[in-house]
């Protein structure tokens, strides 16, 4: 057994452990919880181990609940900051229904939004050659009833019809971006649909007199060369999560971070999170139930970042994986393939979204004012998952040296009674 030199006297009861706020109140000047007694002067030596022990575990569990304090209050200010944006947010929303009613009808938006498509549809059909213009082309000389044909029944659309954008200079960088090829693809929902687009002999040679060939010469537009078809029960759909209770179901895609944990400067998000989908395509493009964004834009985009300018963008060099483009102009294809030169336009644009195109200047303006701080609550949202991460992995490191202590005081004050006992038989021994 342990032979010590002087009494120990563990007091436990004096100790406060308190849970209301994660954080345990430790006084660590409070001598009442380890003290050794019959020492000179009756005070407790430093340099006794179990005194030590419990000093630092003291030290520990403070330190600990400091740091879950900091984490609470980092809390607290990034919910406020985040309610502040949400109140400016619908400050801006009534001054743009006061600019709509003042100065466009509803009727009148609608009409805006069907002009911006039919220019859409006016691009495609200037490719008269082309599959997307025959395809265009059936759909306007027959509406609704393209559907139904068997060639055409499991064509969705072409891929510059099925999204919009917030304005027209993304709508170009991204058209830019894509290509013509890519822009003007078929997009077909399953693989029957693209064998009925073409058909062979038995030499493997395109027969000229059916699918799309077919109907094509059949109106005076026959298909010359190559084009794309792209098949969305093929594609492997995005495996993430959406972004909670978002409409438009974008993405929760992981955002680029600095070692600061903060986002670059200039990085304003994905492309394929701005892009605007109809409600349709949006949740049931395939019989999956997938929807255009996680098949068809994430394909297309991947994760292609999209900055303010040219210069933040470089900056952010090290951050980017899957290609970016800047809002003047810059772009990079990939990681270590950049598109430098005259910015090229792309003479099939997607289309723009409703209440972008001929509205008021000022109200464009508190648009973009409420996507930029809409981009900010993202960050704010970002940075508040991080935070409760790192506060719950703080309070199960404070559980576990909590329980640590408690241990170690129990132990402490068992030991004590057995050395009280073993002191007290001693000195009854006669001599």
């Amino acid at each position: 057994m342990f032979q010590q030199k002087h009494q120990l006297s563990i007091q436990t009861n004096p100790l406060s452990i308190q849970d209301s706020s994660a954080l345990m109140q430790v006084d660590q000047n409070d001598t009442s919880i380890v003290a050794v007694d019959g020492m000179q002067n009756g005070g407790a030596s430093q340099s006794d181990p179990i005194v030590y022990y419990s000093k630092r575990l003291q030290d520990e569990l403070h330190a600990l609940g400091q740091k879950i304090k900091q984490h609470e209050d980092n809390l607290k200010l990034l919910n406020t900051q985040r309610n502040k944006l949400d109140d400016s947010i619908l400050d801006l929303q009534v001054t743009l229904g006061k600019y709509h009613s003042s100065s466009v009808s509803k009727i009148e938006n609608d009409r805006a939004n069907l002009q911006s498509e039919e220019e859409t549809t006016e691009q495609i059909l200037l490719h008269e050659k082309s599959a997307a213009g025959v395809l265009c082309q059936l759909k306007t000389r027959h509406g609704a009833q393209v559907s139904h044909l068997t060639l055409t029944k499991d064509v969705l659309g072409i891929v510059a019809s099925l999204g919009k954008v917030g304005d027209e200079n993304l709508s170009r960088l991204f058209s830019e971006y894509l290509g013509v090829d890519t822009m003007l693809a078929v997009v077909c929902k399953t693989d029957e649909g693209v064998k009925a687009l073409e058909t062979y002999d038995n030499e493997g040679c395109i027969t000229k007199s059916s699918g799309l060939h077919g109907l094509g010469a059949s109106i005076g537009r026959a298909i010359d060369g190559r084009f794309l078809v792209i098949c969305l029960e093929n594609l492997r759909p995005f495996a993430g999560d959406f972004v909670a209770d978002d409409p438009q179901r974008k993405l929760d895609l992981l955002k680029p971070r600095l070692a600061n944990g903060e986002t670059p400067p200039g990085f304003l998000g994905f492309a394929v999170n701005m892009m605007n989908i109809d409600s349709t395509n949006l949740f049931h493009a395939t019989a999956s139930g997938y929807g255009l964004r996680e098949t068809l834009f994430y394909n297309i985009f991947s994760r292609l970042q999209v900055y303010r300018t040219r210069a933040e963008m470089l900056l952010a060099l090290p951050l980017i994986t899957d290609g970016a483009v800047s809002l003047d102009g810059g772009m990079i294809r990939s990681t270590g393939v950049f598109s430098l030169g005259s910015r090229q336009d792309v003479d099939v644009r997607f289309p723009k979204s409703s209440g972008m195109s001929d509205i008021a200047d000022k109200s464009a303006e508190t648009e973009k004012q409420i996507q930029e701080i809409r981009w900010q609550k993202e960050k704010f949202q970002d940075d508040i998952k991080r935070e409760i991460t790192l506060l719950n992995k703080a309070k199960g490191t404070f559980a576990t040296k909590k329980a640590e202590f408690l241990k170690f005081l129990a132990q402490s004050s068992s030991y004590a009674s057995q050395n009280q006992m073993q002191s007290g038989q001693d000195r009854s021994t006669p001599r």
